[in-house]
């Protein structure tokens, strides 16, 4: 049995928990905040961040969201689906916009954590700088959508690692209202979100806030 540690608001274990799902291996999810004394994260991960993959037959943990899900990829080819189009040349893209994602969601926890401090420990230029980053892959993600055409995923007629990227990284900015009007700005992006967030692997994995001790920053 695998388990993967997460924190339940957490874009990045979400990626790794729809791929598992999507794959049908069983795994045992566990939710902790890395932030806190009592976090078990340490133990796994020197970089103390999630989410991270344990085995129960002595493997050593891995760790890294992107490390996670080519793992499942790869170590999993024999469980349908195999979330890549079997092209080198796409599933490459699809790692391009998977780190994309991973570029948006890291930008949104740089600003998130930014705007927690006293405001005269804030520092505009980094905020403005992550905002940007924010706004550029949403910007190029839109684009993505736009040439899909008339497919339900962004390449070919398969779900693939980018789709779930995209959709984990656009679902964070939607769960904690960073862009109200991101959806009117950006159509084709929106259009293509929601009709992914249906899926049941999509919608089951749907972030939920957790409680932050005070003082953190």
């Amino acid at each position: 049995m695998l388990t993967l540690i997460s924190a339940t608001p957490s874009p990045f274990a979400r990626m790794n928990r729809i791929a598992l799902a999507e794959k049908g291996i069983p795994f045992e999810l566990k939710n902790e905040i890395p932030w806190h004394d009592t976090t078990e994260t340490p133990n796994y991960n020197p970089l103390e961040k999630l989410p991270i993959l344990l085995f129960d037959d002595g493997r050593a943990p891995i760790y890294d969201s992107a490390h996670i899900q080519e793992y499942i990829v790869q170590k999993y080819a024999d469980h349908p689906p195999t979330l890549l189009t079997g092209d080198l040349d796409t599933d490459l893209k699809a790692r391009q916009i998977l780190t994309l994602s991973e570029g948006l969601m890291d930008a949104f926890v740089l600003v998130f954590w930014e705007s927690k401090r006293d405001e005269d420990k804030q520092s505009k230029q980094w905020a403005d700088r992550q905002n940007r980053k924010v706004d550029g892959a949403m910007k190029a993600m839109n684009e993505l959508a736009k040439e899909r055409g008339s497919s339900d995923y962004l390449l070919g007629d398969v779900l693939t690692i980018a789709d779930i990227a995209v959709v984990c990284a656009v679902g964070m900015v939607e769960f904690a209202g960073l862009r109200p009007q991101w959806k009117e700005k950006l159509p084709e992006l929106a259009s293509y979100v929601a009709n992914l967030e249906v899926r049941k692997t999509f919608e089951e994995t749907r972030p939920v806030m957790f409680d932050l001790k005070d003082g953190l920053v």
